[in-house]
């Protein structure tokens, strides 16, 4: 039998969830397709929670400050308590060139209108007590970036998608499209054939092969990394910490304590390592453990609870991909989140909604230009 829908979205995750959920709220008809068996279950559920805007381009800034706008207002207007804590991020420097470089890329965010400033080394201690001060230039810090559970966050998407109508097929597999005209006019299954004026293809690190059934060949590599959860303690310091010193094996590394009270943490491989793979390794808490220790000993007696590891979904240059390609005129990518999927997800649901309904902005327009499908992909993203 072929059912027919409005919208149909390839993946229940980070942009999945919010793109169904606006979809439906606007009246939409929609399917999600999911091969996971609940929610959430890829990408979504390795993120360590933390949301930023504090970018270097238009783009992502402006999505990223309206899925702040989005999350840190949810339990208020939508009714779950999320986890939200408006904790900050701060990027410490250690040596006069990254401070010459945090300072300059403050500039270009200041100009897109983002709350950050520069902390002399007391005025950073003050909100991060016991943090290695020798060599300490200053930090930026950005005090309306926060936190949020993952978890709390993609359960609530879910209720909220069902409470609007949206369809969920879940532990069902893409296995091709019918495509006419440059139309996608059937996407299918392993357990159906469905029809829809609009596709989204938001199936996180398996979102090339999504587009190579499309004839579209989109440069989405997933990475892999991994993270760790401490024991709740009481709450001893405030923002998110990112040391983007390099150091063997890894380029940069960052923590924070969520609103449990918890130390996650997390570091980026140096040389990053490719591919799908979920296995923990022996080699990742030794060194990040080594690094955290470094410029905040006060974390040396806490017990760490679990370690995981999860993928970044990586474009060339650090920026999504989001928009309609020739190949396949229905089908609007929303991929490439670069390990940012989560902090985009919320703002992103809205763009990807908007484009399906074909009422963009004006601003909407700028926006996409750092996310175009046919760009260059020359540039790099500072910090990413």
């Amino acid at each position: 039998m072929n059912k027919i829908y409005d919208v149909i979205v390839i993946g229940a995750g980070s942009t999945g969830l919010p793109t169904a959920y606006n979809l439906a709220k606007a009246g939409l008809k929609v399917l999600v397709i999911e091969a996971e068996h609940s929610p959430g279950q890829g990408n979504n559920k390795k993120a360590i929670g933390g949301v930023r805007a504090t970018h270097s381009d238009f783009g992502k800034i402006n999505v990223c400050l309206r899925s702040i706008e989005i999350l840190k207002n949810w339990s208020e207007e939508m009714g779950e308590d999320i986890g939200w804590l408006s904790n900050g991020y701060s990027y410490p420097a250690y040596n006069e060139t990254d401070a010459k470089t945090l300072k300059d890329l403050m500039q270009v965010q200041l100009g897109f209108g983002l709350n950050i400033k520069w902390l002399n080394p007391d005025e950073y201690s003050d909100i991060v007590p016991g943090i290695w001060k020798e060599g300490l230039q200053g930090s930026t810090y950005s005090p309306e970036d926060g936190s949020c559970s993952s978890l709390l966050v993609s359960a609530a998407y879910f209720e909220h998608c069902k409470e609007e109508g949206v369809d969920f097929h879940f532990q069902e597999h893409i296995t091709g499209f019918n495509i006419v005209s440059s139309k996608i006019t059937k996407v299918i299954t392993d357990k159906g054939i469905y029809s829809s004026a609009k596709v989204v293809n938001a199936a996180g690190s398996y979102a090339r092969e999504v587009g190579q059934m499309a004839n579209l060949d989109l440069p989405v590599f997933p990475e892999n990394h991994e993270a760790g959860i401490t024991e709740p303690v009481e709450r001893f310091f405030g923002p998110m910490v990112i040391d983007m010193r390099v150091a063997p094996g890894s380029s940069n590394f960052y923590f924070y304590q969520n609103s449990e009270g918890q130390v996650v943490f997390c570091i980026t491989p140096e040389p990053p390592i490719s591919g799908i793979d979920t296995r923990s390794t022996s080699l990742f808490l030794p060194m990040c453990c080594k690094r955290m220790l470094t410029i905040y000993p006060r974390l040396r007696y806490l017990k760490v609870r679990r370690t995981w590891r999860g993928q970044y979904p990586m474009t060339p240059d650090g920026f999504p991909i989001v928009g309609i390609m020739d190949e396949a005129e229905n089908l609007i990518n929303a991929v490439g989140m670069c390990g940012q999927g989560f902090m985009l997800g919320p703002g992103m649901g809205e763009l990807v909604t908007r484009i399906c309904l074909e009422s963009t902005t004006e601003k909407d327009k700028e926006v996409l230009k750092s996310f175009d499908p046919y760009r260059q992909f020359t540039g790099q993203e500072a910090f990413k």
